[in-house]
Order: C-alpha cells, then structure tokens, then sequence
C-alpha cells in the first residue's frame, strides 16, 4: 500500500478497517473488544468506522488484540551504525569555551 499517495483521514480509515479485521479474526465482538480494551463501546465503533481516534485508544486496543508488538513495525528504533557511533565520539567536544 503507498501511504504516502493517502489523506490522513483516509489513514485513519484503514487503520480502522484492520482493526476491525483483527477483531473479526480474533473473534472478538464490539463488545468483548471494548470492555478488554477498557474503553468505550461507542468509542471503538468510531474507530472502526474510520473516525479519528487518539493514539492512547490505539494502544489500548492492540493490547487487547494481543497485537502490541505490532508498534515495531510502525516506527522500528533507529540503529546507529558502528562507525556513525565511533565519528560522532570523536567530534563530541570534551569541553566548551567562551567566543570572545
């Protein structure tokens, strides 16, 4: 899929479609879904539906699909190369002076 080609809130509309998705597949209700995630029948129905939803109500519905680990993929934590490490080192300063 290009994400970049898309609107936010047509975004936010295929999130809420694959949530819904994982739902269905978990075989989880609206209901059963909610109460898990803690939050609001209505609330996930909005969600589902495409409508903005905050990033809290994200997590708490992936931990109740048991689906978490899937934030990885969203943003992976950036890795520093060995050598980036080693260069980045050597130009730090040790300490700072003064302009005049």
């Amino acid at each position: 899929m290009n994400w970049k080609r898309k609107t936010d809130q047509a975004i936010i509309k295929e999130l809420g479609n694959r949530i819904r998705h994982k739902r269905i597949q978990k075989r989880f209700t609206q209901s059963d879904l909610a109460q898990r995630a803690g939050i609001n029948v209505y609330t996930l129905q909005k969600m589902e539906q495409g409508q903005s939803f905050n990033v809290s109500t994200l997590i708490q519905v992936l931990r109740a699909l048991n689906e978490l680990d899937q934030l990885e993929h969203f943003l992976p934590p950036v890795e520093i190369s060995p050598m980036d490490l080693l260069n980045a080192s050597e130009r730090s300063s040790k300490r700072v002076r003064n302009p005049k």
